[in-house]
């Protein structure tokens, strides 16, 4: 009977070993290829991580090149530069050098020429007596005789070789009728000399200065025929600048008539 029961519990056994050792092994397959399997799926997510970084990093090198490539460009461009502005900057203190130069040389010349005119103003303003002439008129007249004309055209032949020149025109009477009138009368006398040196001989009206001055500044006594006879006068004065009247004083010599 026992030997039956384990011999039977043998064949039983022996029956299910199949089934319990192929139980056994997947058991044992699903216990060492899961971790193995996770392991795997693990380095694969970090290696992509790492393919990602890696990618990255060299895009980062690619754009630090490509900086680098414009800076070093940059870099070039800026060098040039430098070396045309200090080209420039030479040219430019070369030309400072000669402007400050001939700019010396104006200020030398300008205060040269300054002083020249400022003298020349004050010899112009100091003009000289270089000749006197005087035309007469007969009592209550202002009109000029043949013989008031010649002599008018001898002094300007006098007068137009000279530079420079101005002409002073005093007109006087003597002291017969009322002062008003007189004064009036010697300007007229003086006036007809004007007209007479502008129309015909042509003198510039700005060189000519004129004033009446009635029966004042007597010439001569007003108690005689002759003496009231100077007296109604015209005196006409050529003055010439100083910075000309010593070249041409040689050639006038004052008079009085």
């Amino acid at each position: 009977m026992t030997s039956t029961i384990l011999r039977s519990t043998t064949i039983a056994v022996l029956a299910l070993a199949p089934f319990i050792t192929g139980c056994a092994t997947k058991k044992y397959v699903k216990a060492t290829v899961t971790p193995i399997e996770q392991k795997v799926g693990e380095l694969d997510g970090t290696t992509k991580t790492q393919a990602k970084s890696i990618e990255e990093l060299e895009r980062g090198v690619a754009r630090a090149d490509e900086r680098a490539g414009g800076a070093q460009g940059k870099a070039d461009a800026a060098s040039e530069e430098a070396k045309l502005a200090r080209k420039e900057a030479a040219d430019g203190r070369s030309l400072a050098e000669q402007g400050l130069a001939k700019g010396d040389q104006l200020g030398k010349d300008m205060g040269s020429m300054n002083k020249t005119i400022q003298t020349r103003m004050e010899n112009m303003q100091n003009f000289k007596l270089v000749n006197t002439d005087q035309v007469f008129f007969a009592t209550g007249i202002s009109e000029l005789n043949k013989e008031s004309m010649e002599m008018l055209d001898a002094s300007v032949t006098k007068v137009n070789g000279l530079k420079n020149f101005v002409i002073e025109l005093q007109g006087f009477t003597d002291n017969t009728g009322p002062k008003n009138l007189n004064l009036e009368l010697s300007r007229k006398r003086a006036d007809a000399v004007v007209r007479y040196l502008t129309g015909k001989h042509s003198i510039p009206l700005h060189r000519i200065f004129v004033a009446g001055f009635g029966p004042e500044n007597q010439a001569a006594d007003n108690k005689t025929r002759d003496g009231r006879k100077q007296n109604r006068r015209v005196e006409m004065k050529v003055f010439v600048s100083a910075d000309h009247a010593s070249a041409q004083v040689s050639s006038l010599t004052p008079s009085a008539n």
